[in-house]
């Protein structure tokens, strides 16, 4: 998708935990837009899972990086735009979905619940969670489109305080985990997608706005985002650990 630019900010989102703005963009459709108060390190996580997501053929809601021009934050007299910050910001479509429930579950295939699974496992993301008594699994469905899964929301994986048990617990497919790391066909044909993915990984990282590397505007405050231990967290994709479920 081509880059991005706000033109009218029609609001904010109550859903989410970083509440996104609803935007309009200059392709004429609407867009949850994240900026400064996803934070430097969650906007560059947003950017690069969305995209190791899309090489795996994962139905990520089609996403671009979005510029807020100056203007229209300068034009906000009650600060209620702040949170958006100006510059460059990640932008998700709008699109018409509903939020998955449990009732949707039986309908997604099998091979795609266990992509998800694998795919959160891989990059350290615990904000997928669903529970017989609820929970947010940050999973869109369209009720048009039988089986048809949206995945949205990266911007707290490659998480440092990652609990491995918990997560095999909370995940909204935690009941796939069992048989998929079982068996060592799905195993190598899983361990062949991931790493095919993987090597786009310094292209990936060459597509980040150079802003991201700073935390404020005039780019004097280095953001330190971790790119190294995130690369050898994926790396650990092609070691016997990877597929080792904490008992």
């Amino acid at each position: 998708m081509m880059p991005l630019t706000v033109i009218e900010i029609l609001g904010r989102s109550q859903e989410g935990r970083t509440e996104p703005y609803i935007c309009r963009c200059d392709d004429g459709e609407i867009y949850f837009v994240k900026g400064k108060a996803a934070t430097r390190r969650g906007l560059i996580a947003e950017w690069l899972c969305a995209e190791l997501g899309s090489q795996l053929g994962l139905p990520i809601a089609p996403y671009a990086i979005a510029t807020v021009p100056d203007e229209l934050i300068e034009a906000d007299l009650s600060g209620a735009y702040q949170d958006l910050g100006r510059g460059h910001a990640f932008a998700s479509s709008r699109i018409g979905t509903t939020e998955l429930n449990r009732t949707h579950l039986s309908y997604i295939p099998l091979s795609l619940r266990r992509d998800v699974l694998l795919f959160d496992w891989w990059i350290n993301n615990a904000d997928r969670n669903m529970t017989e008594v609820g929970g947010n699994p940050n999973l869109l469905w369209k009720p048009t489109e039988v089986g048809k899964l949206v995945i949205i929301d990266h911007n707290l994986a490659f998480d440092p305080d990652f609990d491995p048990a918990e997560f095999f617990r909370m995940h909204v497919f935690s009941s796939e985990a069992e048989a998929l790391f079982a068996d060592l066909q799905l195993r190598d044909a899983y361990h062949l997608r991931l790493t095919a993915a993987l090597k786009y990984w310094p292209g990936i990282c060459d597509t980040l706005p150079e802003e991201w590397d700073f935390i404020d505007a005039e780019q004097t405050i280095p953001a330190h985002f971790p790119f190294k231990a995130v690369k050898t967290l994926l790396d650990r994709v092609s070691t016997d650990v990877f597929w080792q479920i904490p008992s």
